[in-house]
């Protein structure tokens, strides 16, 4: 991975000596993310600078370096990610006489760019990638992010100072701005455990959402573009025609394929992360398929039996014939990283797979640069068992009689979840009773509902009235 970090400085009292130092405190936050290079551009005129650290995987040479300007000189990009059709990109730019002087995915964004404009050259990207591109003769800049926001970028106008980073650390590192706690961002991480899009914990910040251009230009009004949505995608899959499941299975298998064939191309070592699950097993078997040497695999044990996953990694490493590297970790390193938590993640963040996440990772960085992991295939193919508990209950809702489900809300909600729960206080506590207040008006809310999109909402969230812990806490509506 790599960092990138920006200013749209629009008060006409900061120096370039401040300007510089401003844009090197922000990307040299981000130097764990690219400890291979570093590089800063700037435009004192104008109030813009671009920082940039670099992860070299594709062009080592310093044709890749970044921030990188276009062959015509109107363009300079900052660029984290990587992007698998570069290739063919590549070879209709030079079909329409752009011809490239590196082999780097940055270049070909950038020249795309400059010939086809910003919207049409997503629309071609098929990757992971975040950039800002600066058009010096509009003074616009335009930020991207892929379309399942793999890669991160955040955003704030400041008063009249625009930042932009890959983490909120990097904004945090300016000089102009207060950061300050967002009550509502906190409520909705009191519901996910996380805090979702476009919302940051700081007011103010914002994270670019997934599929979403931003251009800024001097009229200083941020414009939000959304070029590609989920939602609209799998509605158009669910009016096209049926497959017979052979073909449809056809079909997947080449597209895992191409998938997985295209994220092996690199210039430096690469690997493979593997659990022993289904979605880590298949990458890492169609990796084999496709590779002239054995792949190398990473797997992490933990000393607690029911959550030791190692022998399962193990057993398929060996039917696959990988090289496997595996590490055992004691509870006392595991407790060791959590100190680090709150400054890899900048935010409030609750998931438990990031600790073994760390660790693995932390052992696969000894040994090669790049590594494929099975993340994402839950989501793709409906594996976390919410997905089918929802299906489950909106298929028994919608099989009675929606009076017969209103009159059983009533009923539920006729006693509130409080005063259920100051009765049953009064019972002895071995009755094991506590919370089913609480229990009781969740039930009543899922029984009421006829919006399956409630109902999930529900059942995915790990506080269901956040607003009464969170002190001026308004949790923000739609996330």
């Amino acid at each position: 991975m790599c960092g990138i970090a920006g200013i749209y400085d629009f008060r006409s009292r900061r120096t370039g000596d401040g300007m510089q130092i401003t844009i090197d405190r922000m990307t040299d936050t981000l130097l764990h993310r690219g400890p291979d290079s570093r590089g800063i551009w700037s435009d004192v005129e104008s109030g813009i600078a671009l920082g940039h650290r670099r992860l070299a995987i594709r062009d080592l040479s310093p044709a890749g370096h970044q921030p990188m300007l276009s062959s015509c000189g109107r363009f300079v990009i900052v660029y984290n990610g990587e992007v698998y059709s570069h290739a063919e990109i590549g070879r209709d730019l030079a079909h329409r006489g752009r011809a490239l002087r590196g082999s780097s995915d940055t270049e070909v964004i950038l020249e795309a760019c400059a010939e086809w404009g910003v919207a049409r050259t997503v629309d071609r990207l098929i990757g992971m990638f975040a950039f800002a591109l600066l058009d010096r003769g509009t003074r616009e800049i335009t930020l991207a992010r892929d379309r399942l926001g793999i890669k991160p970028l955040y955003w704030g106008m400041l008063g009249d100072l625009f930042l932009f980073g890959s983490e909120l650390k990097a904004i945090r590192a300016a000089d102009g701005w207060e950061p300050k706690l967002d009550r509502n961002a906190l409520s909705a991480f009191m519901r996910h455990n996380y805090v979702p899009a476009p919302h940051s914990i700081y007011q103010e910040v914002h994270k670019l959402e997934p599929g979403t251009l931003l251009k800024l230009g001097p009229d200083k009004k941020p414009q939000l573009t959304r070029y590609w949505d989920l939602r609209s995608v799998v509605q158009r899959g669910r009016t096209a025609a049926d497959l017979p499941e052979a073909a449809a299975l056809e079909q997947l298998d080449t597209l895992l394929c191409d998938a997985v064939k295209r994220r092996m191309v690199a210039d430096v070592p690469l690997g493979a992360l593997l659990s022993g699950g289904v979605d880590s097993s298949l990458v890492t078997a169609l990796m084999a398929e496709q590779s002239d040497r054995p792949i190398n695999t990473f797997a992490i044990g933990f000393e607690e039996r029911g959550f030791d996953e190692a022998p399962y990694a193990r057993q398929i490493a060996m039917h696959l014939g990988t090289t496997h590297t595996e590490l055992y970790v004691a509870s006392q390193h595991v407790l060791g990283m959590v100190e680090k938590l709150p400054y890899w993640y900048d935010e409030p963040f609750a998931d438990s797979s990031q600790l073994p996440t760390a660790l693995v990772c932390e052992l696969t960085r000894k040994h090669v640069t790049v590594a494929l992991t099975g993340d994402g295939g839950d989501e793709l193919f409906a594996g976390y068992s919410r997905y089918t508990h929802t299906l489950a209950q909106w298929k028994s809702h919608t099989s009675n009689m929606s009076p017969s489900r209103q009159l059983l809300a009533n009923v539920a909600n006729s006693s509130s979840a409080k005063t259920l729960s100051a009765l049953l206080r009064l019972l002895p506590t071995g009755l094991g009773l506590s919370g089913i207040g609480r229990r009781w008006s969740e039930f009543a809310n899922r029984v009421a509902s006829n919006d399956p999109a409630v109902l999930y909402r529900q059942v995915l969230s790990h506080w269901h009235e956040p607003d009464t812990i969170v002190i001026d806490g308004q949790e923000p509506k739609g996330t």
